[in-house]
This record gives structure tokens, C-alpha cells and sequence, in this order.
């Protein structure tokens, strides 16, 4: 039985999803979320992939066409933002969006398995992991418990703003973003792989709470966003 598939749908019984074998698959499904992103700002949202036909049509298997590596903040739930449903987006979440053996695994598993196209790294203004690393470099007082762990995380990001001088806070925030993707990449030979052969691309972005709006900060390959269509 044909499956309907979520995006980018192709004729023929092995085009029914976009995946990263898919010529052009990480610009489409860039495309796909910023179009989703932008129906959530203007609140025309479609809800697709949210009923019980689409339950049924996932329970088997899945085909996400965008990994988020987003932070845990109860604010940025990327269904909502980038509004989308079941079967869509394979998310993991942690303060911050810290980077440790177990994010990189799960990145790992939704591009090489599942063939997913686009790795999101989504951070967001005001965030309070940066701000704490702020802090404990400001203070010399180390936060306690493993609250310190997501606090060793973020510091080098922030001394990377401060050799640059930059103060402001969601400005660092756009630093520690961009430097998430740099150490996925540099940390995942599997991830660094997909991307080098074209089949799947890392984009970082910056979400504002009160605007509910995305925008890139950082991409590889380069440019990507350049390459999108308007919506």
C-alpha cells in the first residue's frame, strides 16, 4: 500500500518521502520549515500530520525530514513553531541544546537510518543556560548539582564572545549556536560525512520568544538559506 508522504513528494514506490537520498533534500526541507514557521507568525496555521489518519499512517515507521537539536526551554516546542505533526520532526532537547555522546547518537540515528535530509540546531533570545554561564564566569561560583554540566558546555562559547568582544546577550547566544554546529560537525565523522556528500546540511538558528520568529545564524554548507525559495 502506497504511504502519503509528509513533504516533497515524488512519484514511484520509492519517492513517497523526502529523505537525504532525494536530490535537493536539505534545501526542501529547509524550505519546509521556514514556510511552516512563517504560517505560525501570521497565525494561519494548517496543523498538518495531527489526526488519526496520520497516527495510523506512522505507527510503523518513520520518516522525519528535519532533526532538531533545539533547547529545553517550555517555549520553543519546534511541532508548534514550525507547525508540524507526527512523523515529522525527530527532536532532542536539552538545556541549552548541549551537545554530549547521547545528542550526537540521536543525530547520528535520524541521518543515517532514518536518511533524514536537515539537522537544526535551534537556540532562542533571553536564554537562561547562557545566562547562568555568564554568570559563573562573572562570579567564579559554579553552579550546583549537574546544573554545572550545561553551565561547562555553554562557557566556551562564552569566552569565544568575549575574544570577540561581544557583550550583549542574545548575541552570544547566536556564538553558542554557531559553535553547536561546529561541534556536531566536528564531533560526528557520520554527520560531517552526509554533509560533505550533499545529502543532508546543518543549519543554527535563533528563535524569538515574543515574535515567534527563526532566522539562520550559521550553516553548512554555507549559504544554504540563500539557496531556499521563498515561501
Amino acid at each position: 500500500m502506497s504511504r502519503p508522504g509528509p513533504i516533497g513528494a515524488q512519484p514511484g514506490p520509492d519517492r513517497e518521502y523526502l529523505t537525504a537520498d532525494l536530490p535537493g533534500a536539505p534545501q526542501l526541507a529547509l524550505a519546509e520549515l521556514l514556510a511552516g514557521n512563517r504560517r505560525f507568525v501570521t497565525d494561519a496555521l494548517r496543523h498538518p500530520n495531527q489526526n488519526a489518519g496520520r497516527r495510523a499512517a506512522v505507527a510503523a515507521e518513520q520518516h522525519p525530514f528535519a532533526v532538531i537539536v533545539g533547547c529545553s526551554d517550555s517555549r520553543l516546542a519546534a511541532e508548534i513553531i514550525f507547525d508540524r505533526g507526527l512523523g515529522d520532526l525527530f527532536v532532542v532537547r536539552t538545556a541549552g541544546h548541549t551537545v554530549g555522546p547521547e545528542v550526537l547518537g540521536s543525530v547520528e540515528y535520524a541521518v543515517a537510518v532514518l536518511r533524514t535530509p536537515l539537522v537544526v540546531v535551534l537556540g532562542h533570545d533571553s536564554c537562561g543556560a547562557v545566562q547562568a554561564a555568564r554568570d559563573t564566569v562573572a562570579t567564579g561560583t559554579p553552579p550546583t548539582g549537574h546544573l554545572g554540566a550545561v553551565v561547562d558546555a555553554v562557557v566556551p562559547s562564552l569566552r569565544r564572545a568575549q575574544a570577540a568582544g561581544v557583550k550583549e546577550l542574545d548575541r552570544i547566544v547566536d556564538i553558542h549556536i554557531a559553535r553547536t554546529v561546529e561541534t556536531m560537525l566536528g564531533s560526528s565523522e557520520t554527520l560531517a560525512a552526509e554533509v560533505a556528500a550533499g545529502r543532508c546540511a546543518v543549519v543554527g538558528m535563533s528563535y524569538r520568544l515574543a515574535a515567534g520568529e527563526v532566522r539562520a545564524v550559521a550553516a553548512e554548507p554555507a549559504g544554504l538559506a540563500d539557496t531556499v525559495p521563498a515561501a
